[in-house]
């Protein structure tokens, strides 16, 4: 009969730190599925992004598109609204550095975010609430 060394795989020692093959486990191939929660809760920030254009919805789309049926739908709405004016809002701020007309474009940059944040509130309420939401302006340009 032999006995076990203080050291050996069989039983750890108490107190000892985890073998290196136990401690570098890795993460798992793909992604757990978002709960219903969850899966509302970031179609709801997807809209609720649309103050910052379509950055946040972009994001949560490549990232939550195959974890949740809800969030992937939303996030692509919210992208296919926010993505032409941040486009336009962009050049608007550039073209507001022109010395006479720039007033203008400045004003049209301030009224397409008060666009975008006004609907995305809009949207992300109704999210919320577990309703989906389509935007009557939208161009869809991702499918």
């Amino acid at each position: 009969m032999s006995q076990q060394q203080p050291g050996s795989p069989h039983r750890p020692r108490p107190g000892a730190a985890p073998r290196r093959d136990q401690q570098l486990q890795g993460s798992p191939d793909q992604a757990e599925p978002l709960t219903p929660a969850e899966d509302r809760q970031w179609a709801t920030l997807a809209h609720f992004g649309g103050f910052l254009g379509c950055i946040p919805s972009l994001v949560i789309y490549l990232v939550f598109r195959h974890r949740g049926p809800f969030t992937a739908q939303e996030a692509k709405e919210a992208l296919n609204f926010t993505l032409p004016p941040t486009a336009l809002a962009i050049v608007a701020n550039l073209l507001a550095l022109i010395p006479i007309v720039g007033g203008i474009f400045g004003i049209v940059a301030m009224l397409l975010w008060l666009f975008m944040t006004v609907s995305g509130v809009a949207a992300g309420i109704q999210c919320n609430k577990g309703r989906p939401y389509r935007y009557p302006l939208n161009l869809r340009l991702i499918q």
